[in-house]
């Protein structure tokens, strides 16, 4: 019983996926942000990601594939995963944890920079509030969301609507939609690693 279990969670997932890709706005959207990322990286910005939980996972694993590397030596790329444990904490306590990330976006962002926000519900105040920040600081905003998008659907200049049931699911396509974005950046900034 159990086996039929796993396999049907594997089956689950791949379809998941599956779906994703046969979309080809999912595709091009990809594209341009890698594009458009890797220029911003080629004119001195830098990106901003943050999530909770484990999408605060993800936002950790995607700056660090950029500050160390991903598959070859290459220089670093600058990447902050808003996830400092005493900048959270004296945030959630002063000014509630709504606004956890949107005080590292007002902190760290510049115009031109990047910010990620990964919420598989699309509901995550803190993540709403950091995309306001964003934008009113002129940052390019991507959103990683789940289900039917929840309230930060069209909300950024890109996003990815994963319709998964589960969390789990939805972030698995989240992670791979983050690692291949930083593979396309890689190609257009270091095309001799490839």
């Amino acid at each position: 019983m159990l086996k039929e279990n796993i396999r049907n969670s594997y089956l689950t997932a791949f379809e998941t996926v599956k779906a994703f890709v046969e979309n080809d706005e999912n595709i091009e959207k990809t594209e341009k942000i890698s594009q458009e990322l890797a220029l911003a990286y080629k004119n001195g910005k830098k990106s901003l990601i943050a999530g909770n939980g484990g999408s605060n996972c993800d936002a950790m694993h995607f700056a660090e594939e950029f500050t160390g590397r991903f598959r070859k030596d290459r220089r670093a790329l600058p990447s902050i995963s808003i996830s400092d444990s005493s900048h959270i904490t004296c945030v959630g306590n002063d000014y509630g944890f709504d606004f956890i990330f949107a005080k590292g976006v007002e902190a760290f962002g510049q115009e031109g920079d990047f910010f990620f926000g990964i919420s598989t519900s699309g509901n995550s105040k803190n993540v709403i509030e950091a995309v306001k920040m964003a934008k009113k600081k002129n940052l390019k905003t991507v959103a990683l969301l789940g289900k039917d998008g929840g309230k930060l659907k069209g909300e950024c200049d890109y996003e990815f609507i994963i319709p998964g049931k589960t969390s789990d699911r939805i972030q698995e396509v989240h992670m791979m939609i983050l690692h291949i974005i930083i593979e396309g950046v890689e190609r257009v900034l270091f095309p001799e690693n490839y």
